[in-house]
């Protein structure tokens, strides 16, 4: 259901471009974007705070790879300066690398990154538009589930931790056309931790400290009005 979803966002930029001229305003002060985006986090372990398991020696993890749809909103404050929001949710799987390499720990975590960012946006001639900004962000994380080779360990419960961060980002709009539309491309990068809890009844077997500081790479249409 997620990428016809995107592709109604971007078929609706699309007509929103072709709207009649009184509608029409690129140098308003709402942008939407629609995106197909890759989100790339690390996982690997920082900290070990209970371990009644016995890890072995060498032992790390990686989360996996996602790619969504998403969708951003922006208010420009002025011409310069803007405030944005996303909205997005991107399942990951969590396996082992080292000691644990192979091993699935964690499956189906879904990760909702609430974000706000303030951006700079450099005023040049012609239709390209850099930016450069940075906020706050929240993940909420839910759903995950013990993973196969957990489980056959004696896990039957696993929670990752929600957590606030921050976040850098840089981008460009490059105008289409002159009733808003144009293309865009926005790079973000998170700075996230998270504790993951594993139990065996209520017991906790094994928690540990996470850095999931992910990439987050977009690409898309976008329109102003």
């Amino acid at each position: 259901m997620k990428f016809p979803i995107a592709g109604a966002a971007l078929t609706a930029l699309v007509a929103l471009s072709a709207a009649p001229a009184l509608a029409q305003n690129p140098e308003g002060r709402f942008q939407v974007k629609g995106f197909l985006t890759g989100v790339l986090p690390d996982g690997e372990i920082t900290g070990v705070r209970t371990d009644a398991i016995g890890l072995p020696s060498g032992s790390q993890v990686s989360a996996s790879d996602s790619y969504v749809p998403t969708v951003a909103v922006e208010y420009f404050v002025t011409p310069s300066f803007s405030v944005e929001t996303i909205c997005c949710v991107t399942p990951h799987d969590v396996e082992g690398e080292g000691a644990l390499a192979g091993a699935t720990l964690i499956e189906d975590a879904i990760i909702l990154p609430a974000t706000v960012t303030a951006k700079y946006h450099f005023i040049l001639d012609g239709g390209f538009k850099p930016y450069v900004g940075g906020g706050v962000t929240h993940f909420f994380i839910f759903d995950e589930e013990v993973g196969s080779d957990a489980a056959s360990l004696g896990a039957t419960d696993v929670d990752l931790s929600d957590e606030f961060g921050f976040v850098v980002q840089a981008g460009f709009d490059v105008s289409i056309n002159d009733r808003g539309l144009s293309f865009s491309v926005d790079a973000k990068r998170y700075f996230v931790d998270t504790t993951a809890t594993f139990r065996a009844g209520s017991a906790t077997a094994l928690q540990t400290e996470h850095a999931l500081d992910p990439w987050v790479i977009s690409a898309g249409l976008s329109y102003r009005f």
